[in-house]
């Protein structure tokens, strides 16, 4: 199954209201897309990596980027452009903003999922219906039933549940550097940067997956929806409705004036 089957998929069982995204690590500047933005060079500023994703989903848009091109000091360290400071790893970030103290801001902080500088590279993504390339990770955000009908699909051959962390910071992390480090699939609670910097609503959520999981996914979408499990969701609509006091007295006149029709 390659990235825009997989797209035609998810809209024909799912229908997302932004694009199914893609996301490559890159270790080559030679292979990035040909049509990818780099922040820096065609935007003029920096972004951060939930930005990227964005631009993806609702401008369709090809996005590669590296520390260069990143504003978010958090996703330096974890996508492996910046060494682990001191500073960092005591938790001076999380202190007093998500956490209550130095210790825990550190637990938080060695909890987010990171990748060492050898196994980093250009952080891309791209909606799948228009991939240049095969991605690595795949994230698609939608409503909590969207996600709901994701999560139904893949588990249609493999059965049990899938689990995710949660910590309402650096969801970047848990959405592409979690699925590969784990192999598992990712329910994601769009985190704090997500919502203010990428413009991420809150009735959203995602759900993220190694590509490598995609023709099982498609295979559990179609098995599902042929088990009754849908978006949308049919709402139940098999019962009479009951109106007003003058409503039913006008609807027994109408009997009425029948039964006078039949007797005259």
């Amino acid at each position: 199954m390659n990235a825009k089957e997989l797209s035609d998929a998810i809209q024909t069982y799912v229908r997302t209201e932004t694009f199914p995204v893609g996301v490559s690590l890159v270790k080559e500047e030679a292979n990035l897309p040909q049509k990818a933005k780099r922040p820096t060079r065609d935007l003029g500023y920096q972004i951060t990596i939930c930005q990227a994703v964005g631009f993806s989903r609702r401008y369709g848009w090809s996005i590669a980027m590296n520390g260069a091109d990143l504003s978010c000091p958090i996703a330096q360290v974890a996508f492996g452009y910046e060494e682990q400071l001191p500073f960092y790893s005591e938790g001076n970030l999380a202190c007093g903003m998500y956490t209550d103290s130095l210790e825990t801001g550190a637990k938080s902080e060695q909890d987010v999922p990171k990748l060492s500088k050898e196994e980093s590279g250009y952080y891309v993504s791209y909606p799948l219906e228009r991939a240049e390339i095969d991605p690595d990770v795949v994230v698609i955000y939608g409503n909590a039933a969207q996600v709901m009908r994701l999560v139904a699909g893949m588990l249609y051959k493999r059965g049990g549940s899938i689990p995710s962390t949660f910590s309402s910071r650096a969801d970047c992390a848990d959405i592409a550097i979690k699925p590969l480090q784990t192999g598992e699939p990712q329910v994601i609670v769009p985190c704090y940067g997500d919502r203010l910097f990428a413009q991420t609503q809150d009735h959203e959520m995602a759900f993220s997956f190694h590509f490598r999981d995609a023709q099982e996914l498609v295979d559990g979408l179609v098995g599902t929806q042929k088990g009754g499990v849908r978006y949308p969701i049919p709402s139940f609509l098999r019962y009479q409705a009951e109106f007003p006091p003058t409503y039913q007295k006008l609807t027994g006149m109408f009997g009425e004036g029948k039964e006078k029709e039949l007797t005259s």
